[in-house]
C-alpha cells in the first residue's frame, strides 16, 4: 500500500510538472533519436520571413531596368496615372497581371497615406520578401519530400546562402516570382517516381499544382518550357489520361487564361492575348537579339554555374549519388530549350536553380 502510493504521488508530481511546463513544450517536435528539434514549418518559415526582409532591405544595388520599368513603374502608373511605358507596353507583349500585385500594395498605401518615397521603394521589395520565404519553406519541404528531412537543412541552407539568390529573389522581377510559384507547385506536384505524403497524392494537390504551374506561366509564358517537360512526363505515366486533361489541366487553365485576358483588356482597353505576342517576339521574330547575343553553350558554360557558384560541385555530387535523373533531366531541357535563343540572360534560368 505505501509503495502504491509512492508511485501514484509521483505520477501525481509528473502531471503537475507537465501542466506546469506549458503549452511550450507540447509545442516542441523530437526526432527519431530523442532530441528536441525545432525544424517546424512554421519556425522555418518565420525564419525565412525575417532573413528575406533584412535581404530586401540590404539590396540598393541596380541590376535590371525590368524590375522597375515591368513592374513598379507600370503599377505607379495604374495607381497614380503618371509613369513612363515602354515600347513593350504598346506592341501588347507584357501581361499586367504582375503589376497589378504591386499596383495594389501602391493603392492601399495611398488610402493611408503612406505613398512617401522610403514607402514607395521599400516596401514592393518588403512584399517580395514574403513571396520569397514562402519559396523558401517550400524548397525545404519538396526537398524533404523527395529525399528526407536532413537533406532538406541542407537545401534550404544552399538556398539562403547562395550569391545570386541573395541578390536577385527580392526584386520585384517577374522572374523572381515565377521562381517561387514554381517551387510552390512542384510540391504539390504528384510524382510518380519520388516518395510521397499522401497529401501531395491527393487530387485537390494535383489540382493546387497545376494553378501554381498556370500562374507562373499567366507571369512569364516561357514558364511553359518548364511545365512541357513536366507535364508530358506526367500524361505518360497517369494512368487516368483523359481525367488529368478534360477536369484537371483544361479547366485550371481556363481559369488563370481567361483571368489574365480580363485584366488586360481591362487595362490595355482591347482585347490582346499576350502570350501569343510574347512568344511572336521572343521566339518566332528573335527580338531578344536586339539587346545582345551569346553562344548557344553560354547556360552551360558560364550562366547557370555562375549562378549556382560554389554549389556547383555539391549540386553535381547530389545528382550522381541521389540518382534522381529526371530532375537533372529537366535543368538540361530548360538549359537546352533556352540556348537555341540568341539572347541569353542569367535570370532567364533563375527559375531552375532551387531544382539544382
Amino acid at each position: 500500500m505505501k509503495r502504491r502510493s509512492i508511485s501514484s504521488k509521483n505520477r501525481a508530481s509528473d502531471t503537475d510538472s507537465t501542466y506546469k511546463s506549458g503549452s511550450k513544450e507540447q509545442k516542441q517536435v523530437r526526432s527519431d533519436d530523442g532530441s528536441i528539434q525545432f525544424w517546424t514549418e512554421r519556425n522555418v518559415f518565420i525564419g525565412c520571413l525575417l532573413f528575406r526582409s533584412v535581404n530586401a532591405l540590404l539590396i540598393h544595388t541596380y541590376f535590371n531596368p525590368d524590375e522597375h520599368w515591368q513592374a513598379l513603374e507600370v503599377a505607379h502608373r495604374v495607381v497614380f496615372g503618371y509613369g513612363h511605358l515602354t515600347w513593350e507596353w504598346e506592341k501588347g507583349i507584357r501581361s499586367y497581371l504582375h503589376p497589378m500585385i504591386f499596383a495594389l500594395l501602391y493603392k492601399i498605401l495611398a488610402i493611408f497615406k503612406l505613398d512617401t518615397v522610403w514607402f514607395m521603394t521599400k516596401t514592393p521589395r518588403l512584399l517580395q520578401s514574403i513571396f520569397a520565404a514562402i519559396g523558401d519553406l517550400y524548397l525545404y519541404k519538396l526537398a524533404d519530400r523527395i529525399f528526407g528531412k536532413h537533406v532538406s537543412r541542407w537545401a534550404l541552407f544552399c538556398q539562403m546562402s547562395n550569391w545570386f539568390m541573395f541578390f536577385c529573389i527580392t526584386r520585384t522581377l517577374s522572374n523572381s516570382l515565377e521562381t517561387v510559384l514554381i517551387t510552390v507547385s512542384l510540391f504539390y506536384w504528384p510524382f510518380h517516381n519520388f516518395p510521397s505524403s499522401q497529401a501531395c497524392d491527393s487530387p485537390m494537390s494535383r489540382k493546387l499544382a497545376l494553378f501554381f504551374a498556370a500562374l507562373s506561366c499567366a507571369i512569364r509564358p516561357t514558364s511553359a518550357i518548364v511545365w512541357l517537360y513536366i507535364g508530358i512526363s506526367h500524361f505518360y505515366e497517369t494512368k487516368d489520361k483523359i481525367k488529368f486533361l478534360i477536369f484537371d489541366v483544361l479547366p485550371i487553365g481556363a481559369i488563370v487564361l481567361i483571368a489574365t485576358c480580363l485584366t488586360d483588356r481591362w487595362m490595355y482597353g482591347s482585347w490582346i492575348f499576350v502570350p501569343l505576342n510574347f512568344l511572336k517576339f521572343n521566339f518566332f521574330s528573335a527580338g531578344g537579339d536586339y539587346y545582345g547575343t551569346h553562344p548557344w553553350h553560354w547556360y552551360f558554360t558560364q550562366g547557370f554555374p555562375a549562378i549556382v557558384y560554389t554549389f556547383l560541385p555539391i549540386s553535381v555530387a547530389g545528382v550522381w549519388l541521389s540518382k534522381e535523373w529526371w530532375l537533372a533531366g529537366l535543368i538540361g531541357w530548360v538549359l537546352g530549350l533556352y540556348s537555341l535563343l540568341g539572347h541569353k540572360e542569367f535570370r532567364l534560368v533563375y527559375c531552375i536553380y532551387t531544382i539544382g
